[in-house]
């Protein structure tokens, strides 16, 4: 009998593999399931895998200062999964860029779990449409979407004289003034320069951006009257509106907050029905990172936000939390994303402006 070559054609196509010598076959057939393994996966595999993570400390980058409230949020989170996933969990503050600094330092880590991006809705969902080719990396591309984890509306403060009590009377008031009035925001792209570019498109009205560096800088200048105008979290608004330093005209979700139910929502204004645009915190990791470690991501994520302490602990700081699963989150941020585009299209915001 003619035995088959190993380099010709025929054993090549695997036609004459019922000739070939059993050892000859044992490979084949274990370089098939390897080969198998390599496409698919093996959820024996997969759940050791799972099983083993973490195998070291987890650091949770914050693309911000220390003290400020996503820094807070940070913390609050890292204490919940020390606890539930068995290893020291860290926030390693990383400011600068606006904000991208920190979420690129991310995009370049190992994609194992063990560094993850508490990420704002400005640099995975704003900040592409606004820099574009001045990113370094692309959110959607880079990054492994793993949960969210609060919702944070703003508040809308005006100076304490300006002759506007509610945001109906703001929109008259611009609308006599055009061009007169002023808002701050914590820098150009971000949700509160959204915000006021929202309120003038569906309002009719022109009012002048002030960016500024840090929230701090800008209430104060709101209560010294240089600035008519910002949006802020409630957590940061909180100790000036308290002193009847700035006077706070309405929040910008959709509908009023559990945390802050004296506060009307912008949309209560009939000039402004549509208007909801809320900043947002959610938790990435690396592009590549395995789905059974992004499962036990969430899975401890979504644990930790039912702890009753930690919601009213994070509704304090006017953070609403909104667990959601990977593909949700990922559809949300997408959603976001395509929303906030046309935003900036529409007022002609660059980096610049």
């Amino acid at each position: 009998m003619t035995i088959t070559s190993l380099h010709s054609p025929t054993f090549a196509t695997g036609a004459a593999s019922a000739y070939a010598p059993r050892s000859s076959r044992r490979t084949l057939l274990g370089l098939a399931l390897l080969a198998a393994l390599a496409v698919h996966g093996s959820p024996a595999l997969a759940q050791t895998g799972a099983a083993a993570y973490p195998s070291k400390a987890i650091t949770i980058v914050v693309p911000f200062s220390a003290g400020g409230g996503v820094d807070a949020v940070a913390r609050m989170l890292a204490d919940k999964l020390r606890a539930s996933l068995g290893q020291p969990v860290v926030v390693d503050n990383k400011p600068g860029a606006s904000a991208m600094l920190g979420a690129q330092a991310v995009v370049k880590a190992a994609p194992d779990g063990h560094t993850l991006l508490l990420g704002t809705a400005g640099e995975t969902a704003i900040n592409p449409h606004v820099y574009k080719e001045r990113m370094a990396y692309k959110p959607e591309r880079d990054l492994t979407p793993i949960s969210l984890v609060v919702r944070v509306p703003n508040v809308l403060v005006a100076q304490p004289g300006l002759p506007v009590k509610n945001v109906e009377e703001l929109v008259a008031y611009a609308k006599k003034n055009p061009g007169k009035l002023s808002y701050a925001s914590s820098g150009v792209g971000n949700p509160q320069h959204l915000n006021g570019e929202l309120l003038g498109l569906l309002a009719g009205v022109n009012m002048n951006h002030v960016p500024y560096r840090g929230a701090s800088n800008q209430l104060v200048d709101v209560a010294a009257g240089n600035v008519d105008l910002t949006f802020v979290s409630l957590a940061g608004a909180q100790a000036f509106m308290k002193a009847g330093r700035v006077k706070a005209l309405g929040i910008t979700s959709a509908k009023r907050m559990p945390f802050a139910p004296d506060l009307p929502a912008l949309a209560e204004t009939p000039a402004l029905a549509s208007y909801t645009l809320e900043n947002w915190f959610g938790l990435f990791a690396p592009a590549a990172t395995p789905e059974p470690v992004v499962r036990k991501l969430y899975d401890a994520v979504n644990a930790a936000l039912k702890d009753p302490t930690l919601q009213a602990r994070l509704r304090e700081q006017g953070a609403e939390p909104s667990p959601m699963e990977p593909a949700a989150f990922r559809d949300f941020v997408r959603a976001e994303s395509a929303r906030f585009a046309k935003i900036v299209e529409t007022a002609g915001i660059t980096p610049d402006n």
